[in-house]
């Protein structure tokens, strides 16, 4: 495992709590306990050391507080794990400065955007805010509690936001491709529409020549037929009039 990256968090010096060739024993526990926790062995100190005791207490309880707020980092060099706790030294005005400056200069050594989304800005803030929980911590550790959660509340409320942008965008690109599809799909309708407009048009041309053709061969028809049917009338007088003066020959007796 590589060693953690320098962090604006303030932590103590690493300390070695085993290697991983040895064999595991009761012995090879991690340490979890203060180096400036009073050893039990001892009988009942005097009075006049009940002061120093107290004071060891109330630093351990900080420690456990501080390791529970910000818990300890380890990794491995080698066949050797090493763990390394948040710092319980308390802290000045100029420790807070030197703070702010650090952070400017690691903003601009990593290249932190300004705005939008950076996972390096906010990595770098993180950080500074876990440092500043310390601080508080220290002088107060119910204060420092309720900056732990207002600083879960934080980085959820942060991850609901990129998810909900992560699926936004997802979204988005979907939207695109189906937007890009449906229009590939509506050029092709549309082409077939045009297809099938000229179809029609060529149909209706036809279909209007036809009925042209008909109507002039019905015209036509119609004409023939009249001229058939006026000289069949003209016939029909003709031969009405000869039998009429036939008629008239018979009946009109001769002089």
């Amino acid at each position: 495992m590589i060693p953690p990256a320098e962090s604006l968090l303030k932590y103590d010096n690493p300390v070695l709590i085993r290697k991983s060739t040895d064999r595991k024993s009761p012995k090879d526990r991690p340490l979890r306990v203060s180096p400036q926790q009073p050893l039990d062995s001892s009988p009942v100190p005097p009075p006049p050391k009940l002061k120093s005791t107290s004071a060891d207490s109330t630093k351990q309880e900080q420690e456990e507080v501080l390791n529970a707020i910000l818990p300890p980092r380890e990794w491995m060099e080698g066949n050797q794990l090493w763990v390394q706790q948040v710092s319980s030294a308390p802290c000045t005005r100029t420790d807070v400065v030197h703070l702010e400056e650090l952070l400017d200069i690691k903003l601009q050594q990593r290249q932190a955007r300004q705005t939008g989304i950076c996972p390096v800005r906010r990595e770098l803030y993180s950080q500074c805010f876990d440092e500043l929980i310390r601080h508080v911590t220290i002088n107060c550790a119910e204060r420092g509690m309720l900056l732990l959660r207002v600083r879960n509340e934080i980085r959820m409320t942060i991850d609901a936001y990129q998810t909900l942008y992560e699926s936004s965008v997802a979204f988005g690109m979907r939207k695109a491709l189906q937007a890009e599809q449906g229009k590939a799909d509506m050029e092709k309708r549309i082409a077939n529409l045009e297809e099938e407009k000229q179809n029609l048009k060529k149909q209706l041309n036809e279909q209007k020549a036809q009925c042209d053709a008909n109507e002039k061969r019905e015209i036509e028809r119609r004409q023939s037929e009249e001229k058939k049917h006026a000289e069949e009338i003209q016939f029909f007088k003709k031969t009405n009039q000869q039998l009429k003066t036939q008629l008239e020959g018979i009946i009109t007796p001769k002089k």
